[in-house]
């Protein structure tokens, strides 16, 4: 178990408010997923070959808003729960690790998008998400002995980036890890075609592991 680091963990007004803690995961991936570009990630996500069972990109950001909600909503219940006057001070210390745990993967979260499509790193990005699953599923079994509730509402999140860990080896893989000159000029149609197309999928525009922006 990691130790609480303070300079590495999300300030505790957060997790008191469950509005905030809500909130936080979904604004920072919505910020990450616009600062990538969302037209030029989308033409490359097309351009990928990818493993079977790709998901249309549509689905990615309804997806990701829902579990950056869900995990939000989690963190507040187990911090809520861990620090309450009655709890025990093992408890309270093992509640501060983890908001440090948390913390972690969130900022590992985010950088998965900036370094498969903003980098094109896939090796990286793979690096990332694989212990991003495993760092979660270690979070969701410490939230599970505070709060059982808080540690249930882990398991979308978990099945979803096991998910998302195969779409990413998967497409690494099959590209033979490199993503350089993998974006091809398929899309070649009408400027109005294309902004067209383009306003019709903004709304999946929230970054996340697998998503396309």
């Amino acid at each position: 178990m990691t130790t609480y680091i303070p300079s590495l963990t999300i300030p505790s007004a957060v997790f008191e408010h469950p509005a905030a803690s809500i909130l936080l995961p979904v604004a920072l991936g919505t910020a990450i997923g616009y600062s990538t570009r969302p037209v030029e990630t989308r033409k490359l996500y097309k351009a990928l070959k990818q493993p079977p069972l790709r998901p249309p990109p549509w689905l990615f950001g309804p997806v990701w808003t829902i579990l950056y909600g869900v995990m939000g909503y989690a963190a507040h219940r187990a911090y809520s729960t861990g620090l309450a006057p009655l709890s025990g001070i093992e408890t309270a210390a093992l509640t501060r690790q983890s908001m440090t745990l948390y913390s972690i993967q969130l900022g590992l979260n985010l950088a998965w998008m900036p370094l498969f499509f903003g980098a094109k790193r896939p090796v990286a990005a793979s690096v990332d998400i694989v212990a991003l699953l495993g760092l979660n599923a270690y979070l969701a079994s410490v939230w599970g002995s505070i709060d059982s509730v808080a540690g249930w509402l882990q398991v979308p999140y978990l099945g979803w980036l096991g998910f998302a860990s195969y779409l990413c080896l998967g497409t690494g893989y099959l590209n033979g890890w490199d993503l350089s000159g993998e974006e091809k000029d398929e899309d070649v149609r009408p400027r109005g075609d294309v902004s067209k197309k383009a306003s019709q999928e903004r709304p999946g525009v929230v970054a996340g592991p697998g998503v396309i922006g």
